[in-house]
């Protein structure tokens, strides 16, 4: 049986991949796609995930328009990182379906709405802030009970953070929406930085998935192309963390990852720490574990997985 998913994004060079690769999958079934504002603004999000899935031939797929802020904080993007669209990309503009739209119905109501109408387990994608999500919690508890998992790229377990020293991005721009979802009593899996660091695209694999000649692959090195000129500049190596994937490959073949079933907590106030995810690896606070935390990846499993699926759109 196919996976029902909602994959809550803020695309997002990565969040594009992502989308590509769950609806090139088989094993996954796209129920919508919910926006959020993260990487860039709410506007950007939602004409973004257009374009994707108008590129894949893939308008089938519902677009849902969510929070446009975090909980409290000022709204932090990543622009310059994945530019100022949030999808820039060097090589022509990509056109919208002239019939395709967003959905009227609220992002946090679609979520709500789906948990209920669903006899199958749901499993929620968020690869962005976790603001909607916890706002559908806050609308509606009960719905913790017709969610079978939350997978979620976000977090820094045993590494350093990529937005401040301790903080990754997702978390740092939402941190009382990822603490309401950690305490929600979900089953929880964190992708965050360990895992998708292990994952990182250079320009051979970037040339292989190319190759399959497509207009999926082809959109993916066009991505790629830039995408990887602030990590490289960043880290200094010839090659790029691939985070969102992480989330849907995981769905689709669970051996590709590795973790740990610990407790998690997120500091919310903090000026120096704010966004840190507080893992407990070695049980020393006595907390009841709340999340499986990935910390290793099979970075050839990875990416055959990646070119075998985008070979299957347009």
């Amino acid at each position: 049986m196919k996976k029902k998913i909602i994959l809550d994004c803020d695309p997002g060079h990565d969040d594009a991949v992502a989308i590509m690769l769950a609806a090139a999958s088989n094993k996954i079934e796209i129920l919508g796609l919910t926006c959020v504002a993260g990487n860039t603004t709410l506007d950007n999000t939602k004409l973004n995930s257009l374009k994707i899935c108008s590129l894949i031939g893939r308008t089938d797929i519902n677009i849902y328009s969510g929070s446009d802020k975090p909980l409290k904080y000022e709204l932090v993007t990543a622009e310059h990182v994945h530019g100022k669209s949030g999808l820039d990309i060097e090589s022509s503009s990509i056109e919208i379906d002239h019939n395709y739209k967003i959905n009227k119905l609220h992002a946090v109501d679609f979520i709500i709405q789906t948990c209920h109408e669903n006899v199958d387990p749901i499993y929620l994608c968020p690869t962005g802030p976790l603001t909607n999500i916890a706002l559908a919690l806050k609308k509606d508890p009960t719905i913790a009970n017709k969610i079978k998992e939350i997978v979620f790229m976000g977090g820094a377990g045993l590494c350093l953070g990529n937005i401040t020293p301790v903080a990754e991005f997702n978390i740092y721009v939402d941190p009382h929406a990822a603490n309401i979802v950690l305490n929600s009593n979900i089953p929880l899996v964190m992708m965050g930085l360990d895992v998708t660091h292990k994952v990182n695209v250079n320009d051979k694999i970037i040339e292989t998935i190319k190759a399959n000649n497509n207009k999926a692959s082809n959109f993916f090195a066009d991505l790629m192309k830039f995408y990887s000129k602030f990590h490289r500049k960043l880290y200094q190596v010839d090659e790029t963390p691939l985070h969102d994937p992480c989330v849907i490959a995981h769905l689709i073949d669970p051996s590709i990852f590795q973790g740990k079933f610990v407790n998690v907590q997120v500091e919310e106030e903090s000026s120096l720490t704010r966004g840190k995810t507080v893992v407990d690896w070695w049980g020393v606070t006595g907390r009841t574990p709340n999340c499986y935390v990935m910390i290793e990846a099979d970075h050839k499993k990875f990416f055959s997985l990646l070119s075998t699926e985008l070979k299957k759109l347009n």
